[in-house]
């Protein structure tokens, strides 16, 4: 094979896969149980909007858990940033547990701090 058509050709391959990665990262319900979990507990870290998903982490019972919100401007858009809920602060959490039950991990459709309600996944039920 000539070797300029090699280069080429490996160009090619290479912007096709970085093309895929987006569709890579993002996850959707899939792994995450049907039926609702509801969690009350203490952030342990604050809002984190640098990802494809925000997240965060909360504290039930001695149990840090991982929290996955919606993609992160969707998530800014319902309220939720950096600064919204203090570490310490006590929230309740509403979404779909990991279907792998050594992760504690929850995608989250809702949070509630403060008697108010962050729908970042407003309609789903």
């Amino acid at each position: 094979m000539n070797s300029k058509l090699f280069a080429i050709s490996m160009l090619g391959t290479g912007a096709l896969a970085l093309a895929a990665l987006p569709a890579v990262a993002h996850h959707g319900w899939g792994g995450q149980a049907r039926d609702h979990i509801e969690l009350t507990g203490t952030v342990e870290s604050p809002v984190n909007l640098n990802g494809p998903h925000a997240a965060m982490k909360i504290k039930v019972e001695g149990q840090v858990w991982d929290i996955t919100l919606a993609p992160s401007p969707r998530t800014a858009a319902a309220g939720l940033k950096a600064d919204t809920l203090p570490v310490g602060a006590q929230v309740t959490i509403r979404g779909h547990r990991s279907l792998d039950a050594k992760k504690f991990e929850v995608k989250t459709e809702r949070v509630t701090y403060n008697g108010k309600l962050y729908d970042v996944y407003p309609g789903r039920d």
